[in-house]
């Protein structure tokens, strides 16, 4: 199971313990918003993308946003666009809805989006669709082995 890749990953840092598993789904913005009792911009949502055509990368943003076609081609040079569920398991080694910066199967790059930064604590999902771990913006960019801050989202309408 994904989620327990993620918790061993978090051995070296002492923190597989503070991963929270839920009796219930917490697969999208809205359910682990829900789960956790808190804002569903809080939510750390990991969106796996094609890598200029071939391969991926990981954006992870606040869930009250989404990618902005414009600020992502300005960045990264070519068009946002999602990996399929098959895809995703490859590179991430997490099944949709419980993917993760952590523990992934491939070396894939990862960018933080800075719609994190106006949070004290965030919460990604840890490999599963009802696990997550509340991480400062500075711990996700250092657990996460984030490759820089991109400005890459806007809110959603």
């Amino acid at each position: 199971m994904a989620i327990q890749q993620v918790r061993e990953y978090f051995r070296k840092w002492g923190r597989e313990n503070d991963i929270m598993e839920f009796p219930v789904s917490s697969a999208t913005v809205e359910l682990a918003a829900r789960a956790l009792g808190v804002e569903p911009a809080r939510i750390a949502k990991t969106l796996a993308l094609r890598n200029n055509g071939e391969g991926a990368l990981l954006i992870v943003t606040a869930g009250d946003v989404k990618i902005d076609a414009k600020k992502f081609k300005s960045e990264f040079g070519f068009k946002p666009r999602m990996l399929n569920e098959k895809e995703t398991l490859f590179y991430t080694g997490h099944p949709v809805g419980g993917v993760c910066p952590f523990a992934l199967a491939q070396e894939i790059p990862v960018y933080l989006d800075i719609s994190l930064k106006r949070f004290a604590t965030v919460f990604p999902a840890c490999g599963s669709s009802n696990s997550a771990i509340e991480l400062t913006p500075d711990e996700l960019a250092e657990y996460a082995r984030c490759q820089g801050w991109v400005d890459v989202a806007k809110a959603q309408i």
